[in-house]
């Protein structure tokens, strides 16, 4: 029963991966169209990102009300209806109304869905779950690109509500699995009471881990929401060719999930992590070279390579580094910190784009790969203290 509701959640995540990166490869077609400046994008992403700060921080009381099952229809249902709206908006005003529901449709059923395969299985699955999520990170931009090279973006927003809506629909059908699972009412719906966000912050290690999936998401929403507006702006690049440029970048995280999964069989956690941050600065120093384009592509490829374990390899350890008790509130106040990061990052970048220049994006995410590493090492150091104690 476990096999098959793992199932349904690897196709949960492609639905969460879908819209995650439609923005950013539509935007410079369609920022014009809508009449606003092109830093706007930085805009509708906190938006966006708000609302799933604040669905992640209620998220261990939504779970605990409504169960997983439930709670990841209604995310995903929510979404659809969004991406619908976002294809018939005329106005970057009416976009902005549609940004509030598609940010608020991810942030329960990410925390929800991350903590039930934390605590219920190993490392190598969450590796893959996330995978599955680049799978949906990486068709999007596909998706987009086909649909700009035929001159409507809002088709692309269209194209992925309704795949959106089979994904409901699938949903739907998986409910009964929820109730049917051994551990009953306390798997699908958590456990442990709902902490505070002052009691978690106070627990000891708390605050690096944090800042870490601040720094780490702050790194991949930036990459992702202006990568095809930096080979635009900065490059020369075409938007069309941007958009599928940038596919690749997902495709790094993609494949590097699918690759982790099987490292996890020979190489802990904290290895994972730490060949990440490795890829990722690597990456930065290839798309700092300005015009050569096969080391662009090789530089975004890096980047999106690098990223791949570190994610998962954070949240699997949630239960182990906090407890059991306290993992699902735990999970939820990682998720809105890391969410936090693609809320103020994203947008400061464009607002340093608007009064500088796009090619400073390499050494904006130069500096914030390096707090990473630093918060990461401290965090391995609180956890090394806890075992020798």
């Amino acid at each position: 029963m476990l096999t098959l509701l793992l199932v349904i959640i690897y196709i949960a995540f492609i639905s969460l991966g879908l819209p995650d990166s439609l923005l950013g490869t539509a935007w410079p077609a369609a920022y014009g169209e809508l009449g606003v400046a092109v830093s706007m994008a930085g805009f509708l992403s906190a938006v966006i990102s708000c609302g799933t700060i604040i669905s992640s921080l209620l998220s261990s009381r939504i779970i605990r009300r409504f169960g997983t099952g439930i709670t990841t229809t209604v995310s995903v249902a929510m979404t659809a209806a969004a991406l619908f709206g976002i294809s018939l908006s005329n106005s970057f005003w009416i976009m902005f109304l549609f940004a509030i529901p598609l940010g608020l449709g991810a942030g329960s059923v990410d925390a929800a869905l991350n903590n039930f395969v934390a605590l219920h299985y190993k490392a190598r699955h969450m590796n893959w779950l996330h995978s599955f999520w680049g799978v949906g990170a990486s068709a999007g931009p596909v998706i987009m690109s086909f649909f700009l090279t035929r001159g409507s973006w809002r088709s692309g927003y269209s194209a992925i509500g309704w795949i959106q809506i089979a994904l409901v629909v699938i949903l739907i059908a998986s409910l009964p699995l929820w109730k049917l699972v051994s551990t009953g009412a306390q798997t699908s719906k958590g456990s442990g009471k709902a902490y505070s966000i002052t009691e978690l912050i106070k627990i000891k290690g708390a605050k690096p881990a944090l800042v870490t999936f601040f720094c780490y998401c702050s790194v991949e929403a930036t990459a992702g929401l202006w990568g095809s507006s930096f080979l635009v702006l900065s490059r020369g690049i075409s938007p069309e060719t941007a958009a599928s440029w940038v596919s690749l970048y997902y495709f790094g995280i993609t494949f590097g999930r699918f690759m982790s999964g099987f490292l996890t069989m020979r190489i802990n956690n904290k290895k994972l992590i730490r060949m990440g941050l490795g890829l990722i600065v690597l990456g930065i120093l290839l798309i700092m070279v300005p015009t050569v384009d096969f080391i662009l592509l090789c530089g975004f490829f890096m980047i999106g390579l690098g990223c791949a374990p570190i994610f998962p390899s954070l949240l699997h350890d949630t239960p182990e580094n906090f407890g059991a008790e306290v993992s699902q509130s735990m999970m939820g106040l990682q998720m809105a910190s890391a969410y936090i990061g693609i809320t103020v990052m994203p947008p400061l970048f464009g607002l340093l784009v608007q009064h500088i220049s796009m090619s400073l994006m390499p050494a904006y995410l130069m500096v914030i790969a390096i707090v990473m590493i630093v918060m990461v090492e401290r965090l391995n150091r609180i956890k090394a203290g806890k075992t020798a104690s």
